[in-house]
This record gives C-alpha cells, structure tokens and sequence, in this order.
C-alpha cells in the first residue's frame, strides 16, 4: 500500500512537471502583439550594431565594426550594405548586411590634416558617394579650420574626385542630399529642392517649395539630416516628411505632413496644427504616420491618416527626456529608443506601453526597421 501511494504521489509531481515544462516551452509571443518578422538594427556601445528579430524581440546576431564606435548608419536603398561613420567622424565602414562582413574601410585624415566626415550619401550603384567633410589642419601655433565641403569619393580607387560647389555660392554646415532611383540626379532638400545633374554635378533645375501651395507662407523643412533619411517605408523617389509654415495671417509657425515626389516635381501637403516639435514617421501601409511630439515634461503620440489628411487620436504618455519614434513593419506597435540601452514597445492603436528591449550596451546611432522582403518567385 505504502509503494501504491508513493507511485501515486510520483505520478502527480511528474504531471505538474510536465505541465509547468509545456507552459515554459510555450511560444513568448503567442497572444500577444507584436511588430512583425522583419528585423532590426540599431548600433551601439562597444564597436557593434545589434541585429533583433522583430517576432521574438530578441537579439539574433550582432556585427562587429572594425572603426570603432558606430555614430551614424545609412541603409542603401536595396538594404543589402551599411555605411557606418564612427564616433571620431573620420572612418567609414562598408558593411555586408547579409554576411554581416566589413567589406571596406577608408578615411580622409593623413598626417597633420584631420578631415571629418559629417555624413555620406552613396549613390545607388555604390561606385562613388558625397561626402560632407571638414578639414582641421594641426599648425605648429594653431589648428587651421576649413569650410564645409562637399567632395565626390571613388568608393573603388579610393580617391576624391571632385569637389562640388555649394548651391548659390552658399557654405552649410549640413545638407540633406538625395539621389533619385537610376542615380543621374542628385536632390538638395531643403526649403527649395535643387536639382543637379551627376555627370558633372551642375544644377539644372529648382522647385520652390514655397510656390507650391498659395499662401503657403515661408517653408521650413524638416528631413532629420544629410545621411540620416530613413526611406525604408517609401517608394523609390518619395520622401515622406513634415515641413513647418507661416500661417500669413496671424503669423504662426504650423506643422503639416508632405508626400514629395521628387521626379515629378509634385508636393501633397497638408497641415495638422501649431508645430510644437513634432517627429512623423511613416506607417507601412502609406496610409498612416505616427508623430511624436516632445516637450518639457510632456510627450504625446499622434496618428496621423494621410487619406483623411487629419490627426485621429493623440495621447500624452509616460516618455524620456530623449527619445525618437519608428514604426514596426507591420504598423502596430511604436518604437521609443535613443539615449540609453533601452528599446520600448507601445501599442500603436491604444499607445499602451507593452514592454521594453533591453541592450548589453548604450545606443550610439538610429534605428531601422525593415520588412521582411517576399520571396522571388520562379
């Protein structure tokens, strides 16, 4: 009788066993909301770039930069490569994104010239790319600063082509440049768009933001700069973006939503309400975008519908001092990261914080996020 209930008493804890292993071996993410399957990027402290898998939020892989500390990332338009400058600006990284393999590396700085490099625009094919550089050269007495330059670098040889003029004589500190889908023109985005050819790099024409809509008033573009657009949501020669106004009335600075196609020369805009610093990103469907506006001890989510041109929800939220926003691939939760080791999810249809990604490191560049492309098929 005795061995009867032991067995008995064996057989229960074996049962209870089974029960909590089947609960342990349970998928994580199943009944709850998630971003997708496409995968994530961002870089980050030590001399790496953190590869997450979107479904599970875990993360899969990393790639190990030999520059140092990655500072910007710029995703080509086929998201096959990464150019990585590193935090001391003077070295470029080429990076194989499947293999995850430094392909190239090249810098500027020789001797007593240091050059930086601010930003890097390749052009599609990867032959060349635009640099934004700076040069300080280290005098026995002083250092000598030289302007803002725009160069053409051969990616292959190794050297500088060409040194572009700046549109109108006019130096800056920053450019947001853009090359269209077969890369025989290249964009100035800025108040007015300046169209260069990429044979010999002359302007041959200019779109005036400010003609395209009566009263539009004076325009102020807001692109997040040279080398950090992040296209991956829009269709080659589209830019999505928010451009700020002055109402000419009473003289208010307004945020509005513009969908630029940059080959026809033709701008969809529309405002949405007093601009307050408010960061729109685009949804995956094109029909949405999600801002996120920042101020002193309040920040609030938007949903914008593009088709309705109108804000249809917005929340105040528990947020960070810094902070940017990006949309999953499949448009249902919201991305908050920057300044810190922390990824948090909020659900895009009721802003409910979800859960955070944490990082064995600080994040030291942006973030993208890219679908998961269909397979070809035969």
């Amino acid at each position: 009788m005795k061995r009867t209930r032991a067995s008995g008493a064996l057989l229960v804890a074996a049962a209870l066993l089974g029960a909590n292993l089947l609960a342990q071996t349970r998928p994580a993410s199943e009944g709850r909301l998630t971003g997708g399957n496409g995968t994530l990027y961002i870089g980050g402290y030590p001399n790496l770039v953190w590869i997450i898998d979107e479904a599970t939020e875990k993360v899969v892989g990393t790639i190990h930069t030999k520059g140092g500390i990655p500072r910007r990332l710029n995703l080509t338009r086929d998201r096959k490569l990464f150019y990585i400058i590193d935090a001391t600006q003077e070295v470029v990284e080429v990076v194989d994104i499947a293999s995850r393999a430094t392909l190239d590396t090249f810098k500027l700085t020789e001797g007593n010239k240091r050059v930086r490099i601010n930003s890097i625009e390749p052009d599609p094919t990867n032959r060349y790319a635009i640099l934004l550089t700076r040069t300080a050269v280290k005098m026995t007495d002083r250092v000598d600063i030289g302007p803002s330059t725009l160069l053409q670098y051969d990616l292959k040889d190794h050297k500088i082509m060409r040194t572009i003029d700046w549109p109108d004589g006019q130096e800056r500190d920053q450019a947001n440049l853009m090359f269209s889908p077969d890369g025989r023109l290249l964009y100035f985005l800025g108040n007015e768009v300046l169209i260069f050819e990429t044979e010999t790099f002359k302007q041959v024409d200019k779109w005036d933001l400010s003609n395209i809509e009566e009263g539009l008033g004076q325009v102020s573009v807001s692109f997040g700069g040279f080398g950090g657009l992040d296209t991956v949501y829009d269709e080659p020669g589209f830019l999505t973006t928010t451009l700020t106004i002055e109402d000419p009335v009473q003289h208010r600075r307004m945020v509005g939503v513009a969908h630029i196609d940059l080959n026809k020369k033709d701008l969809d805009f529309y405002t949405l309400g007093p601009a307050g610093g408010v960061n729109i990103v685009l949804a995956p469907d094109h029909k949405h975008a999600y801002g996120l506006e920042s101020a002193v001890g309040r920040y609030e989510f938007w949903t914008i519908d593009l088709d309705q041109r109108k804000i249809t929800s917005r929340a105040e939220f528990a947020g960070r001092p810094r902070m940017a926003l990006k949309a999953s691939s499949n448009g249902k939760v919201l991305y908050i990261y920057q300044a810190g080791h922390t990824i948090d999810l909020y659900d895009a249809a009721t802003y409910k914080y979800l859960r955070t990604i944490e990082l064995d490191g600080d994040v030291t560049t942006g973030f993208f996020v890219v679908p998961r492309q269909a397979s070809a098929t035969k």
